[in-house]
């Protein structure tokens, strides 16, 4: 694979984003690929906890929009956009955050079962700011980790947060130092592994089960695909690709 790593260490299967020249922003190739490798997770008898996580200081600035056109065909995959957002897995999957959360990447941390990060981390909806929707589940995941107020004001305000602001939402789990994330995760993984895996599976099932996430995520999907056939996604990753709005600065718009 090109843009992700993947590790198998002891009934832990790792992946990592592995595009720090873009703060792991995934192009449709990043996405192809993360959808492999969470299929082979699920099927990976010996494999018994994931963690997704970065191999560089930032965990993921979310779709690379230089690449929008060719995401936007993926909006109706049954994966998701960015690779297995849609996918409800077998198996419980941690989510190691540094850096840069954000966008996409932010729906990729809410996608995980469990989330711990770096004292460093910012989290935001940073896509507000170009017209690109919220598609990779983070509508439906938000209120339910977060709570419906903390979750509309991030995802209309698209404001970008730290990581005591985001433990303090319940976002995240646990803060650790910068540099300890993936470290701390496979500690908890191995925790996870301890325990008699027939039970725990099937308390998680009955978790997902009893909340019905997919009739939300399929509204979110259909949303989602009428406003990428606008053009203001489009006129957004323009605006992107002009080096306007980065790291949540407010972009001037023509009224």
């Amino acid at each position: 694979m090109k843009n992700i790593i993947v590790e198998r260490k002891n009934g832990i299967f790792i992946v990592k984003l592995n595009r720090p020249e873009v703060r792991n922003a995934i192009n449709s190739q990043t996405a192809e690929e993360l959808d492999q490798a969470w299929r082979e997770f699920d099927e990976d008898a010996e494999s018994g906890v994931g963690i997704i996580a970065s191999s560089s200081e930032n965990f993921c600035s979310g779709a690379d929009l230089k690449d929008i056109e060719s995401l936007s065909k993926r909006a109706m995959n049954p994966e998701g956009p960015l690779g297995m957002t849609r996918r409800t897995l077998k198996k419980p999957v941690i989510a190691a955050i540094s850096g840069y959360c954000v966008a996409g990447g932010f729906e990729i941390a809410l996608w995980a079962d469990i989330r711990i990060c770096e004292i460093t981390t910012k989290f935001g909806f940073l896509e507000r700011r170009f017209g690109v929707p919220l598609i990779d589940g983070g509508t439906q995941r938000l209120p339910l980790v977060s709570g419906l107020g903390n979750a509309l004001y991030l995802i209309l305000t698209g404001k970008l947060i730290d990581a005591n602001e985001a433990l303090r939402m319940g976002i995240v789990s646990e803060i650790v130092p910068e540099g300890k994330v993936l470290e701390k995760a496979i500690e908890l993984a191995e925790s996870i592994l301890s325990y008699p895996q027939i039970t725990l599976r099937s308390d998680r099932d009955a978790v997902y089960s009893g909340i019905r996430i997919d009739p939300g995520i399929m509204y979110e999907q259909k949303n989602g695909f009428y406003v990428l056939q606008s053009h203001v996604p489009e006129e957004g990753s323009r605006i992107f690709a002009s080096g306007k709005g980065r790291k949540g600065a407010n972009l001037e718009r023509d009224t």
